[in-house]
């Protein structure tokens, strides 16, 4: 990334800003801070941001909210901050378009990980190109580089775990790919989530797809994970 990432911090506590933000200026990032839903919907819109940090109980308008409103015209990357750890708090937030869920109280350490780990994976790399970055069967273009989903031409608008995910197993085709595979290859060995994020996202990924296409599928494989089936 040629200019420093930015990143928009939403919360209501000042010592969030504070812990986090000092993290981030350590590793050469810039950050903005955001204490209400709307105030974190008004920066995210009118000032680029390369992630965003979202609070799930705000005043005035709740993170879940914020997130619903930013999914329906942006992809940037959100990470949820919740004091809910349970498994259905974590599915939601998945499920409404967060990249990351992170159970508060946290280390602000950790965070930054994260984030670095999100922004690697979404920024190409300066010092190695690859030129097979973009898959294509069919009516179906995935470019990875570009974090661009097309059907016919027609982009989809998606996350980039979405993308990642379809990539990944359009590129193994035909080939069956545990959750744990997944899991692996798109989060890394140190995430903390269990392997219904891969659930929630390839979910989320079909309602996007056409129910059939002229020559490839996504299929679940009961008890195992998943599969990008060629046809023909």
């Amino acid at each position: 990334m040629a200019n420093p990432a930015h990143i928009l911090i939403c919360d209501d506590n000042p010592a969030v800003h504070e812990t986090i933000g000092a993290y981030l200026q350590a590793e050469g990032m810039t950050y903005s801070s955001a204490y209400n839903g709307k105030e974190a919907l008004t920066l995210a819109w009118s000032k680029k941001t390369d992630l965003i940090i979202l609070d799930i109980m705000m005043p005035e308008l709740f993170g879940t909210e914020v997130c619903k409103q930013l999914r329906k015209d942006s992809q940037v990357p959100i990470i949820m901050l919740s004091a809910r750890g349970e498994e259905v708090d974590r599915i939601i937030g998945l499920e409404i378009g967060a990249d990351d869920y992170i159970v508060k109280p946290f280390s602000p350490r950790e965070v930054v990980v994260r984030i670095k780990t999100i922004l690697r994976r979404i920024t190409p790399n300066e010092t190695f190109s690859e030129k097979n970055k973009i898959y294509e069967c069919e009516q179906l273009r995935i470019d990875l580089e570009g974090y661009e989903l097309s059907i016919d031409g027609k982009v989809i608008p998606s996350t980039p775990k979405e993308i990642e995910i379809l990539y990944l197993l359009a590129t193994h085709a035909n080939k069956v790919l545990s959750r744990e595979q997944i899991l692996t290859s798109i989060w890394g060995y140190d995430y903390l989530g269990d392997t219904r994020a891969v659930d929630t996202h390839v979910k989320r990924l079909r309602k996007k797809l056409p129910e059939e296409s002229a020559g490839w599928s996504l299929k679940s494989i009961y008890g195992v994970g998943y599969k990008f089936e060629v046809l023909g």
